[in-house]
């Protein structure tokens, strides 16, 4: 049985992330084949071409990071109807200068949670019109659209509710097939 590296971006640089709290169900509930690690994003400046002929060190280790994982997860909150700015930012960094985009035919998926009823669903259909545009090979179902709520998620990785627990099992099992297909077709370029 192959591991596979699973990079993830958190959306939200609150201290108080549902979404961080929810990546960190995520990480317990995932099959055995599934390793993560966290990209972060809190330290990069905001990207201008201005830096194409020499990166910032925050964002050589971001394209870096992504490079070592053969997959990425975005776990991410919605602002505005739309994904967060710093979100925004890591993407244009690393898809950036023309020519080096990190996510080229790299398998991904899309997940976030809201206090709201349609649980980040604007922010997702924002996020994967610019994967789409970054050639990613996105995982297009199960959707998931999540109503964070503290009882059902109470903190340290942990989920009382057992069909939204079911269910995101269900979901990273289904993502950890996405990343087997595509990369049987697309392997990774190290």
């Amino acid at each position: 049985m192959s591991t596979y590296q699973v990079g993830y971006f958190v959306g939200s640089l609150s201290s108080k992330s549902i979404n961080r709290e929810l990546s960190k169900v995520l990480v317990r509930l995932a099959p055995g084949d599934l390793e993560f690690t966290e990209i972060p994003i809190r330290d990069l400046p905001l990207y201008s071409p201005d830096y194409d002929a020499s990166y910032p060190p925050e964002a050589v280790a971001l394209k870096d990071a992504i490079q070592r994982s053969q997959a990425i997860l975005f776990v991410t909150p919605e602002y505005n109807r739309s994904i967060p700015g710093a979100l925004k930012n890591a993407i244009d960094w690393a898809s950036r200068p023309w020519g080096t985009n990190s996510f080229d035919h790299v398998p991904t998926a899309v997940i976030g949670a809201s206090i709201g009823a349609i649980g980040t669903a604007l922010a997702q259909q924002s996020l994967r019109a610019v994967l789409s545009f970054c050639n990613a090979r996105q995982m297009t179902s199960p959707e998931a659209y999540l109503h964070f709520t503290p009882e059902t998620f109470p903190g340290d990785g942990q989920v009382t509710n057992e069909s939204t627990r079911e269910f995101l099992a269900n979901y990273l099992a289904e993502f950890r097939d996405h990343i087997a297909r595509v990369l049987t077709v697309l392997p990774r370029q190290s």
